[in-house]
Order: structure tokens, then sequence, then C-alpha cells
């Protein structure tokens, strides 16, 4: 790897929180999707705590959303691939990577997640 290769891969994403929707739109123990741009964003509401991660499965494209929320895990509808949505931590394979985990925060009554920026 040289210098350059190493100096990309430790630059620092830069972040921004972008307003999905309002906390009152969603629905305890439910998933909702959300497109971003080129992000595919799973919204989970457990406990009236706001989870966000990607709506895409590590292991084959099929969208969690359409997966079945028990707790805090996450099951792919495609091959059964089950995630903690707290972390992004494969919890049941066939999935062997974990899914990308976003930060949350409810402000004013509306749903913000932390997405990188280009």
């Amino acid at each position: 790897m040289t210098t350059a290769e190493k100096n990309i891969d430790t630059v620092p994403k830069q972040f921004e929180w972008i307003i999905l929707c309002e906390f009152s739109d969603l629905q305890e123990d439910t998933v909702t999707p959300f497109e971003l741009d080129d992000n595919r964003i799973a919204i989970y509401l457990v406990d009236s705590n706001v989870y966000a991660t990607d709506n895409v499965c590590s292991h084959a494209f099929a969208l969690l959303s359409d997966g079945w929320l028990e707790g805090t895990l996450i099951e792919c509808p495609l091959h059964g691939a089950q995630f903690e949505i707290t972390s992004g931590e494969v919890v049941q394979g066939p999935a062997d990577r974990p899914i990308t985990v976003f930060k949350t925060k409810v402000e004013d009554g509306q749903v913000l997640v932390r997405l990188p920026v280009e």
C-alpha cells in the first residue's frame, strides 16, 4: 500500500445531520424505509428509541425493511440473516459482514440521521 493510499484510508469522513421524517410518523416495532440520494436507510422505532441502519442486507441484495423485526433484531427476507440494529452485528448467517449503523436523534419532533457527505 502506498503512502497516498494510506492517507486516503485515514482521512476522516465528513458527516451531516439530515431530517428524515416526523417522529409521529413512525410506528412502534416497525421498520420504515427511506432513500436519500444513493443511501437506502431503514429507520426502526423500538421501545420509543429510533435506530437507523443500511436498508440493504450485507449478504445479498434484499431490503431489510421487507424483513421481520423482533426487538432489536432485523431478519433479512431473502436468506434469513439476522442483524442487531443497535450495532449492525451479524447475529445469524449466512451474512458474515455487519450492516452500517447510523446515529440518530430526535429534535423538535423530527427524526434526524447522521450521514456521510462527499
